[in-house]
């Protein structure tokens, strides 16, 4: 996937379009802290209720159909302002297997 170095968008703290330069980062794991894995970790039902909610009645996780590892990992792309040298991440990822920057 080939992209332009500098694209030109709007600046959240200038609050007008500006030049940015376009930079790729390794994206970090979420922290098990963080208020989403909470909320993951209470919808699975830990350590709470009767039953062995269908767990050994299944297949081992492995015979999943849908396990292991994917193909491409999403990016990480971070803009940084050339006026006020702020830097804003992108609102979401989008999966490719090698990014070149033109």
């Amino acid at each position: 996937m080939k992209l332009p170095k500098i694209v030109k968008r709007y600046c959240k703290y200038c609050k007008k379009h500006t030049e940015q330069k376009v930079g790729q980062t390794k994206k970090g794991s979420p922290s098990s802290l963080s208020y989403g894995s909470k909320v993951r970790a209470r919808r699975r039902g830990a350590a709470r209720g009767t039953g062995n909610r269908g767990r050994y009645s299944k297949k081992a996780i492995t015979k999943f159909k849908m396990t292991g590892k994917k193909m491409t990992k999403k990016t990480d792309w971070r803009y940084t302002c050339k006026e006020c040298k702020k830097t804003t991440i992108q609102r979401q990822g989008i999966r490719a297997k090698r990014v070149e920057f033109v």
